[in-house]
């Protein structure tokens, strides 16, 4: 995996199990168990994902006396949309002139 942290974000967030577990953290904290109740996996297969989501640095595993509770760190996620932010006004951009051109096009070809 790369080193650097956008590559780490969307390395995790490229798994559906992943992000539907950030998706359940989202609603509040949850325990490896109850984060592993709607999936037919093993708990060390979502330990080894929390462990990616941790890496990306999506979720903090506190420490409550025998319970480890995870929970969301959407800062992480901010980095991602600014990023892709980017792009988003890069295509916002590129339609605004397929409009105008379109409408060029409409122009010339309706009857006057």
């Amino acid at each position: 995996m790369a080193d650097d942290e956008l590559s780490r974000i969307f390395a995790a967030l490229a798994d559906p199990t992943r992000r539907a577990i950030l998706t359940r953290l989202a609603e509040g904290e949850a325990t490896v168990t109850e984060l592993a109740e709607p999936f037919a996996m093993s708990l060390p297969a979502i330990s080894k994902h929390l462990k990616v989501l941790e890496g990306a640095g999506l979720v903090v595993r506190a420490r409550n006396a025998q319970w480890r509770p995870c929970r969301l760190a959407a800062a992480p996620l901010g980095t991602a949309t600014d990023w892709l932010e980017g792009y988003r006004k890069f295509w916002d951009t590129r339609f605004d002139h397929l409009d105008q051109h379109l409408r060029r096009i409409q122009r010339k070809d309706s009857p006057e």
